[in-house]
């Protein structure tokens, strides 16, 4: 990232966490306002909304809005994480601008995780785009990987819920259907199995389960956004080879999502029957479901590109 293509801030939650954010420019709005940019001072921003970055975002109506839910490891900072921002905002990059940031108990921001909090995060985060950028929900594209999946999906679902605001997009990577399923299969780096040895024990698969506090339910929380949505957006990704999540866990999304569609319910060979596919030969595979014109749902299984 270049000196100021990044601007750090902090927003507050309802329940009074502070977390920490990136506001990361696209190249192209960079190059062009570089000078003006490089007037503000570097790092933290204490009046983020006085900045020339914040006023690239909110007083350009081209401007796009990419929020990152990122996944459970690391923060907004880590490695391979700047790379996403940068392929994030490839496809326009003098308009899609990026938020990360990082939910409570990470990096700098203050408070404790738990499944609640981390979606009461997601909520402030879009709030802020919304009330404080004044970028309206068709500009936005929520983005979630691994964990951030859970989180995008849960905060999608409460606005189409609560307010029936829709966003121009949701795209959840590598995204699974609720935690004791996924601990059934769950394999660390590919290697170290968690409950996949206690297979033949059914019984004790189940007792171990008993004690997973909380279990993040994505399927639920995709079903009840299709079927509130009127014209929800959704791409599920996920490469074959991901030996920590399986891409089956997105396979088993979308034919969620693509049964909340329809009032009485569909079986998976009708879904199947019914759903166009597309062979993309190396590149994988896509299932497409567009019901009326206006819920679009597809899922795209990539051969390589682990978790």
């Amino acid at each position: 990232m270049l000196e100021n293509q990044v601007q750090p801030f902090n927003f507050s939650t309802p329940d009074g966490e502070s977390l920490y954010a990136w506001h990361v420019l696209p190249l192209a709005k960079y190059t062009a306002n570089e000078k003006t940019l490089l007037d503000d001072p570097t790092g933290p921003a204490a009046h983020f909304t006085e900045t020339a970055a914040f006023a690239l975002l909110s007083k350009d109506p081209s401007s796009r809005l990419v929020i990152n839910f990122h996944g459970n490891a690391g923060t907004v900072a880590q490695g391979w994480r700047t790379d996403t921002y940068r392929a994030l905002s490839s496809g326009a990059p003098d308009k899609i601008h990026v938020l990360a940031f990082d939910y409570r108990g990470f990096g700098y921001s203050t408070g404790s995780p738990d499944e609640q909090g981390l979606i009461a995060d997601g909520v402030a985060a879009v709030h802020w785009a919304m009330n404080v950028a004044r970028i309206p929900p068709e500009r936005i594209v929520l983005v979630g990987q691994s964990l951030g999946t859970v989180v995008a999906a849960a905060v999608a679902e409460n606005f189409v819920r609560v307010s029936q605001t829709e966003f121009a997009g949701i795209v959840l990577i590598a995204s699974f259907s609720d935690m004791p399923t996924l601990l059934l299969t769950y394999s660390t780096s590919g290697l170290i199995p968690i409950l996949s040895p206690l297979k033949p024990y059914p019984a004790l698969q189940r007792w171990f389960l008993r004690y997973v506090r909380e279990t993040w339910k994505t399927s639920p929380r995709i079903a009840s956004l299709v079927r509130n949505s009127k014209k929800v957006n959704l791409h599920l990704i996920h490469a074959k080879n991901d030996f920590d999540i399986s891409w089956k866990h997105s396979e088993s999304l979308f034919y969620t999502a693509a049964n909340a569609t329809t009032a009485s319910g569909m079986s998976l060979k009708q879904i199947d029957g019914a759903k166009l596919h597309q062979d993309l030969g190396e590149s994988g595979w896509m299932d497409s479901w567009n019901a009326d014109g206006s819920k679009k749902i597809s899922k795209h299984i990539v051969r390589y590109g682990g978790n």
